[in-house]
């Protein structure tokens, strides 16, 4: 008899541990997932802010259709992506959208008329605040990604993880060579 309470005991220790970490687990999958739809929130409001930033400078100027379409071009493709399709690619998509807003920018200094208005500066502000959220949801999101891969790869949760289909996160990283390089700063008089 006390050797059945002993091993029931036991029995419901371990499951009671078991619960505890598959419960951890899951906490840790909602939060990558919660993470990676903040990211989604921030790139909707670039998307949305680059239109209004394009029609901005065409008023300015004709001859730069090259780099309004092609900012235009990497909106749409990254904007199509769905959240179903993998962080790389949508990486990949948001970085070459990126480089391309860099070029718009680029562009826009060669205007002083168009970079003393006050639309084309309210939207810039916009762009950049919306670029540093985008940048801090980011690292949130790599973090919360860390933090699910250490828990699903540490004893003894990788074995209720092997159990329960738990799979790694896969982290957001820049793709474009051009992100991973310091801007250039050039003064011209």
């Amino acid at each position: 008899m006390i050797i059945f309470i002993v091993v029931a005991v036991i029995v419901v220790i371990l499951v009671l541990i078991f619960v505890g970490i598959y419960n951890g687990l899951v906490r840790g999958r909602n939060n990558v997932k919660n993470a990676w739809a903040q990211i989604d929130v921030q790139l909707k409001r670039r998307h949305d802010l680059i239109p209004n930033l394009v029609e901005t400078v065409k008023g300015y100027q004709i001859h730069e259709r090259e780099t309004l379409e092609a900012v235009t071009k990497a909106r749409n493709i990254a904007q199509q992506l769905s959240s179903s399709a993998g962080v790389g690619q949508i990486a990949k998509a948001e970085g070459e959208l990126s480089s391309a807003l860099s070029r718009l920018m680029v562009v826009a200094e060669q205007y002083p008329n168009l970079k003393a208005n006050e639309n084309f500066l309210a939207l810039q502000e916009e762009l950049a605040s919306t670029e540093n959220k985008i940048s801090f949801s980011r690292q949130y999101y790599n973090d919360s990604v860390m933090k699910y891969n250490n828990q699903i790869q540490m004893f003894p949760q990788n074995i209720v993880a092997g159990m329960g289909g738990f799979k790694a996160g896969e982290f957001f990283e820049v793709t474009v060579a051009e992100e991973r390089e310091a801007p250039k700063v050039k003064f011209t008089a």
